[in-house]
């Protein structure tokens, strides 16, 4: 029987917009979605966390954390994230939808990749990293199933859900880890730590697994691949792929070391040591085709960072067979007694300290183990029943039917509708005594503060209060008010009295006064000019700079904002006073032709006009003689006969 039919979401509308069309791939902790939203009528990828995970705040921490991250890093290389929330008790995020597979999908389908193509995708994946590393970003789940390669060509990466800021502590108080086995870097098992070297871990783990096919390390349980990566080296891919190049093992070896200290401090760096083993490999070492490959030659094309060539020759269904592999999954694990080496690794040498101490874990743990059944089994201890998500009087139902009593706390809740379980303690599966109190932490539903009225305040003073609410003062606009003071709050948007998210911005929008029309002042002489628009409710500036101009000298030439315009009280008003009209020295054109003339005249800026006596067109007389000075732009007139 097909399980897709029997998927409650598929033809449902989520959250009144997403329309879910189609399952295409299921994760340890999400389901995604091909759907469309109906609002913007796009395409998505729709991720939605499975609803036995979205009762669990820690994990609902995780899935907000994935958007925000994924939207911080605006990168080509980059899945979008567009939108991020839940519906009862769907907890999802609406994410860019790429057609056409993974990387796992490419490798199970081709079972190993020519090095151009492997070094073109590996070269994608490092450039959208990089980006991460470069904001403080850490991926920590790096893996085939998260690189997308659309029907384009185009690299994407994907799933941030377990991003952290460099240098933060990544394993859980509990000692369990969470990741994919098979490309877990040895810190992250010993210390549960990982910084941007995990990732280069990671790329070193999958650049192996393109060039031959398969993983570096193999097991049947998930304890075996965890030792492997603690105890052995990541092999030279030529040896399971004779003829490959050199550099390329050096740089599997160096990328994928498990002294973190050896490796590339981050993507950035990899990305400028994979361009220069690029550079240096010859088109034969570049195109040569792995054994386990199936189908190459010009098929496996290259793809760059941005844009690229399909590496596809066709497409591959992302929920294909073999996609539950257990050590493909993120999953959480408990962190395993590492097994002890075999007989064969004991003969002719020392075990290493690391193994003599995961030997002693071992014991210890399974002796802890017998111990906890037997004192558990002896009726004094019970465990802490599933109560999240359930109404409060249900809880204390289920909680009074496991034979234990209960108290009540409260506390707000984004994700957990008011009324509701949001956490015990213990917590759920938990060992309790037999007649022990379970905390029920019920939710008050989602936390709000209520906008501060500060109309009329001041700007400071309103940002203070809105600070003082549990708010942060936003953007300011100003408009014309004639009934608030210039200077203090008209309105807060949203409007007081609003329920607001504690943090969100508020916005202020500031009275500018009442509105003012500038008189005109052009022509005025200075003293008078500054006395209207003083009169006026304006300020009056005097340009340091007078200019020539056709009004008296002394007297305004021109003003900045002009006559007519809108200006609130107080505004400056700017003032250009006239030296006067310019002076320029006339030319004489007595004896000229009235050509000439004319030209002659206009070149000196002056205007011509022509009185004509005679038709011979000789000028024999001007209204100003030649050599005397005149105001630039005057008329000068001419006779001509």
């Amino acid at each position: 029987m097909d399980t897709t039919l029997q998927d409650p979401l598929l033809g449902q509308l989520l959250d009144g917009r997403y329309r879910v069309e189609a399952r295409i791939a299921v994760g340890g902790m999400a389901t995604v979605y091909r759907a469309l939203d109906t609002r913007l009528d796009r395409v998505l990828a729709l991720k939605v966390m499975h609803p036995s995970l979205a009762v669990d705040g820690s994990f609902v921490e995780r899935f907000i954390r994935e958007a925000k991250s994924a939207a911080r890093l605006a990168h080509p290389n980059v899945v979008g994230v567009f939108d991020q929330g839940a519906d009862g008790g769907y907890v999802y995020l609406a994410m860019e939808y790429v057609e056409g597979c993974t990387l796992r999908d490419l490798l199970r389908e081709r079972g190993a990749l020519q090095p151009r193509a492997a070094l073109d995708i590996l070269q994608a994946v490092l450039a959208a990293l990089g980006a991460a590393h470069l904001d403080r970003l850490v991926h920590r789940d790096m893996k085939p199933e998260n690189v997308l390669i659309g029907d384009d060509g185009r690299v994407k990466v994907a799933d941030f859900g377990l991003v952290r800021a460099v240098g933060q502590q990544t394993s859980a108080s509990t000692g369990s880890l969470l990741g994919t086995v098979s490309y877990l870097a040895p810190e992250q098992i010993e210390h549960g730590t990982a910084d941007a070297r995990a990732d280069v871990y990671a790329c070193g783990v999958m650049l192996y697994e393109m060039l031959t096919g398969a993983k570096p390390h193999s097991g049947d349980t998930p304890a075996q691949v965890l030792h492997q990566h603690l105890n052995e080296d990541v092999p030279a891919p030529s040896a399971a792929v004779p003829g490959l190049a050199g550099a390329l093992d050096a740089l599997v070896a160096r990328t994928a070391a498990r002294d973190p200290r050896r490796r590339p401090a981050d993507a950035v760096e990899l990305l400028a040591e994979v361009g220069a083993v690029r550079q240096a490999l010859t088109d034969g070492q570049l195109d040569l085709l792995p054994p386990a490959a199936v189908g190459g030659g010009a098929g496996a094309g290259a793809v760059g960072p941005e844009d690229s060539t399909a590496v596809l020759s066709r497409r591959v269904p992302r929920d294909a067979a073999g996609a539950d592999d257990s050590l493909n999954r993120t999953s959480v694990l408990p962190v395993p007694p590492v097994p002890p080496a075999g007989p064969a690794a004991r003969t002719g040498r020392r075990m290493p300290r690391r193994s003599v101490q995961a030997v002693v874990v071992a014991v210890l743990l399974v002796l802890g183990a017998g111990l906890g059944v037997w004192y558990i089994n002896s009726g004094q201890f019970t465990r802490t029943p599933g109560v999240l998500s359930m109404t409060e009087s249900e809880a204390k139902r289920a909680v009074e039917e496991a034979g234990l009593d209960w108290k009540v706390a409260r506390e707000h809740s984004e994700t957990v509708p008011k009324g509701r379980v949001v956490s015990t303690d213990p917590g759920r599966g938990e060992r309790i005594r037999s007649n022990g109190t379970v905390t029920l932490t019920v939710s008050r539903g989602p936390e709000r503060v209520e906008v501060p009225g500060v109309k009329d305040a001041s700007l400071a003073d309103a940002r203070r209060r809105i600070k003082a609410a549990g708010l942060e003062p936003g953007m300011v606009t100003r408009e014309f008010s004639g009934d608030v003071e210039r200077g203090s709050v008209i309105r807060t948007e949203p409007a007081a009295g609003t329920g607001r998210r504690p943090g969100a911005a508020v916005a202020l929008v500031v009275s500018k006064g009442e509105r003012i029309e500038v008189p005109g002042v052009v022509g005025e002489d200075e003293g008078t000019a500054r006395q209207r628009l003083t009169e006026a409710g304006l300020k009056a500036e005097v340009a340091p700079e007078r200019v020539f101009s056709e009004e008296e000298e002394g007297s305004v030439a021109r003003q900045s904002p002009a006559q007519g315009s809108v200006a609130a009280e107080d505004d400056t008003v700017t003032l250009t006073v006239s030296k006067g009209p310019e002076l320029v020295e006339v030319p004489g054109v007595e004896g000229l032709d009235e050509s000439e003339a004319r030209q002659a005249l206009e070149d000196a800026g002056f205007e011509v006009r022509v009185r004509k006596v005679f038709i011979t067109g000789t000028v024999f007389d001007q209204s100003v003689d030649g050599g005397e000075r005149a105001p630039r732009g005057s008329e000068i007139t001419i006779w001509v006969r």
